[in-house]
């Protein structure tokens, strides 16, 4: 059983909301990420960090569940900005249920064991204190705990981190994030939510012993990421 990650799907079978306004590549993505699967298999596991559909709501967002139930392997769900479907975890479980979507499980104030390690992790945002509203503040600090809340729950297996916001980009550092990945020990940090130009100023390497990068969806090409095993020449970042 192989463990991959991906994010920003951004489906909108419901919605109008074509994506290749946002360059040629996204042009008829939903069939580039069916190709992309095609590395999948039944038994692995695929951690999709956030903004995963364009729908306002749950029953909004169902062809594009049926989507993701239909991909190769289990999946395990992030919330990402655009996520606006999402109220609580036990609504997304019933409206799964109700529509006999059963390959979704998703990862919010807990952790997922997979093999030896816990798969971890949380939305994030961005807050600048020179900039952000104290609406922003508080965003940030209930991310925090909530990232704290699922390393914790993650043992003494060793940690994998999944964000959607990344918590270092150009100038900006979280430093309260970048903490907990220390103090957890986590070697590896997955993030999205960065797309187009901004890919190529996205960090991709290491701040003390974590390594992060980049898994959004247009940046991978739309197919997703090995993780583990490690060793994956065909999907490696370019």
């Amino acid at each position: 059983m192989a463990l991959f990650t991906i994010g920003d799907l951004h489906l909108s079978f419901s919605e109008d909301k074509p994506m290749d306004v946002f360059g040629e590549i996204w042009k008829n993505h939903p069939q580039k990420l069916l190709e992309g699967f095609r590395a999948v298999r039944e038994d692995d596991l695929t951690v999709l960090c956030g903004d995963l559909s364009w729908a306002l709501s749950l029953e909004g967002a169902k062809e594009d569940f049926a989507f993701i139930d239909r991909l190769p392997g289990r999946k395990l769900l992030l919330k990402g900005n655009h996520d606006f479907w999402w109220s609580t975890a036990t609504k997304a479980y019933r409206f799964f249920e109700e529509n006999n979507f059963h390959t979704m499980e998703i990862l919010h104030n807990n952790a997922f064991v997979y093999e030896n390690y816990a798969l971890c992790g949380t939305r994030g945002w961005f807050y600048e204190e020179d900039q952000g509203t104290e609406h922003d503040r508080k965003l940030m600090q209930r991310e925090i705990s909530r990232l704290e809340a699922s390393l914790k729950a993650g043992g003494d297996r060793e940690k994998i981190v999944f964000l959607h916001y990344p918590p270092v980009f150009q100038n900006y550092r979280c430093e309260e994030i970048l903490q907990l990945l220390q103090t957890y020990k986590v070697r590896r940090c997955f993030y999205g939510h960065i797309h187009g130009r901004g890919c190529a100023l996205a960090y991709n390497g290491w701040i003390g012993c974590t390594e992060f990068r980049l898994v959004s969806a247009d940046h991978l090409r739309f197919h997703p990421l090995r993780i583990i095993p490690e060793k994956d020449t065909e999907n490696e970042i370019l």
